[in-house]
């Protein structure tokens, strides 16, 4: 991977310790890690201190990052260790905030199926809750950040066709548990 030249010499200002460089390394990137931040954890206060962690983590590491993939791949990279850093750390399983229903929304829905379609996202962000870190970190990647398989790979550190062959397996259980939802069973942990 090949950086830009102007992200090369921003990685370069950062490691000479200028603070205008790390602070317009921030302003680019904020989003992108709160916003992954927040969909890992579905929480703003979590998802801030995640976000905080991992700039840190970044001011710290980014004399020691080599350039061997784009920096905004590294940061996802920092991003995904801090949320699962959080996670050991508290334990427990957070909700994970996910509106990928609400694309389906038609403008002449009615307010019973606007119910409806409520009760079907809040069950289905409740199944994803239940994934393991991995899993859930998985579909946060591809489904909310819309990453290719590729660029998820490199967040994560492992090929391409294991990439393939984990979300195929959580699809997997996605489906399996959704139809015991729709069944009226409940969410189970596969």
């Amino acid at each position: 991977m090949v950086l830009e030249e102007s992200e090369r010499e921003l990685i370069e200002e950062c490691r000479r310790g200028a603070p205008e460089a790390f602070r317009a390394l921030f302003e680019r990137y904020k989003d992108l890690v709160y916003s992954v931040a927040f969909r890992y954890s579905g929480e703003q206060s979590a998802a801030e201190d995640i976000a905080q962690e991992t700039f840190l983590k970044a001011l710290v590491g980014i004399r020691a990052f080599r350039g061997e993939s784009g920096l905004k791949t590294w940061l996802y990279r920092l991003t995904v260790n801090s949320c699962l850093d959080q996670k050991r750390r508290r334990n427990r399983l957070t909700p994970l905030v996910d509106e990928a229903l609400s694309i389906l929304r038609a403008p002449d829905l009615t307010a019973f199926d606007d119910l409806l379609r409520a009760e079907l996202s809040t069950r289905v962000r409740a199944v994803v809750a239940t994934l393991h870190d991995e899993h859930r970190m998985l579909i946060v990647l591809r489904y909310t950040e819309n990453l290719s398989y590729d660029e998820i790979a490199a967040v994560l550190g492992c090929s391409t066709g294991t990439v393939a062959s984990r979300l195929s397996r959580v699809h997997k259980v996605l489906a399996r548990r959704l139809a015991r939802i729709a069944g009226g069973k409940g969410p189970s942990h596969d």
